[in-house]
């Protein structure tokens, strides 16, 4: 039996963030991007709401940072926003957020 890597861990953990707006989870909806993780348990990606005014993307975003902190091995979180209006101040937010 194969063990996954952090980052597939990651991918299925996120399967199971669910946007209520299309009843879709984050992954098949592609909002997560460029998921990178290091032995030490640093994770980086990029989070990319459905659209430029995203009514949700800050309760979207905040769902996938505590689903990936869920995933035993991730020690820290590195989040880029784009392709939204407020990616710069929803940014700041979220790597502040604990």
């Amino acid at each position: 039996m194969n063990e996954m890597t952090l980052e597939e861990e990651i991918l299925e953990r996120l399967k199971t963030v669910i946007d209520p707006e299309t009843n879709t989870d984050v992954v098949r909806m592609r909002l997560v991007e460029n998921l990178w993780a290091d032995a030490l348990g640093k994770v980086r990606y990029t989070f990319r709401p459905s659209s430029f005014v995203c009514p949700i993307a800050v309760m979207l975003a905040m769902n996938i940072k505590k689903a990936v902190a869920e995933v035993p091995g991730v020690k820290s979180q590195e989040i880029a926003i784009e392709g939204y209006l407020m990616a710069d101040d929803l940014e700041k937010l979220i790597n502040e957020e604990i």
